[in-house]
């Protein structure tokens, strides 16, 4: 049996997880880079400030564990974490450099600081766009020493976040309403232009996939011929992937904080350690749609007994047992009872 996808033969893939790698920083925290195959994730410790293009006014963000933001491309944005939170605020950038100036990088530039693109700018061009006298202009570009993450002087009071400015910008993952729930087994949300429609514009979905101690998410691929870029967030366990050839391409073991792609049509699964696995992944498609191979909801119980039978080349009596698993499981399989 053959499932059609229009897609060249990948050779020589690197499809091991990667840490990400500083890329700068200072005192008020870092960002970190990790680029896979083109399609690379960010990281920084830094409320959220987002000016849209061409937008009228500045949306401050409150943002907390779990909060998805959909950025459009050209936003302007600045995140401040305040000193009375009880931790660094870890902000996973991840998104599709296609289009990039260079690529497998984010095509983003500073305004301000030390690597600021006003500093590249004589003073006389600085002083005719912002129409202030030359002196004024150096000053105002040359007294930030920092370059991407600064930290903010004790005192200085940065704009109050707005709960109204999340609304269409941010749905919270932890919250939302769950796609999939299987008791012991796992847990899923899907961002989609359903509940945030900002994707549709940005061009890309996502979801959160929760699975328990020793859980199995069922073998899947996405069938709108989407990449998957996925970074684990806490926990661990065993990954595998197999490519449109039937060759297994990856077999690892992923831990908290590190990422990797599942290219188009590849089909993978996840077996969660003891302490569980959470992941949440980018998909290149604003409406993901996931096809599984085993599970209630598996293209083999759509098919007849007869075409099952010449397919695996099996008896009719090895057909019924296949055919009689998997009827109440949808896509996470909870570990056998002892």
């Amino acid at each position: 049996m053959v499932q059609r996808a229009s897609t060249a033969k990948v050779m020589s893939l690197d499809l091991s997880p990667k840490n990400p790698s500083k890329a700068y920083g200072g005192e008020g925290g870092a960002y970190y880079d990790c680029v896979m195959h083109g399609q690379p994730s960010r990281a920084h410790q830094g409320t959220c400030g987002v000016v849209l293009p061409e937008a009228a006014e500045e949306k401050v963000i409150p943002v907390k564990e779990g909060d998805a933001l959909a950025l459009p491309f050209g936003a302007v944005t600045w995140w401040h974490n305040a000193r009375a939170a009880a931790a660094d605020l870890v902000v996973l950038f991840l998104g599709d450099t296609s289009r990039g100036h260079r690529a497998g990088q984010f095509t983003d530039f500073q305004l301000t600081g030390a690597t600021g693109v006003f500093t590249g700018f004589s003073t006389e061009f600085v002083a005719g766009a912002w129409d202030l006298p030359q002196d004024a202009a150096a000053r105002l570009v040359s007294t930030q020493p920092g370059a991407g993450v600064v930290r903010v002087p004790d005192g200085h009071r940065m704009p109050e976040p707005r709960d109204a400015d999340r609304e269409g910008m941010v749905l919270n993952c932890l919250e939302a309403p769950l796609d999939v729930d299987t008791k012991d087994g796992g847990r899923v949300v899907v961002l989609n232009t359903r509940n945030l429609p900002l994707v549709g514009e940005v061009g890309l979905g996502a979801d959160l996939v929760r699975i328990d101690a020793h859980s199995m998410c069922s073998p899947g691929f996405s069938c709108d011929s989407a990449y998957q870029v996925t970074y684990i967030v806490r926990g661990s366990g065993r990954v595998q992937v197999v490519g449109v050839d039937g060759t297994r391409v990856l077999e690892t073991r992923a831990e908290g904080g590190c990422l990797f792609i599942v290219p188009r049509f590849f089909v993978v699964s996840k077996i969660a350690d003891e302490a569980g696995m959470e992941w949440f992944s980018i998909i290149t498609t604003p409406n993901p749609i996931f096809s599984h191979l085993a599970g209630r909801t598996s293209v083999w119980k759509a098919i007849s007994p007869a075409v099952l039978e010449a397919s695996f080349n099996t008896t009719p009596e090895m057909e019924k047992l296949f055919r009689s698993k998997r009827l109440d499981s949808e896509i996470f399989f909870a570990p056998p009872t002892k």
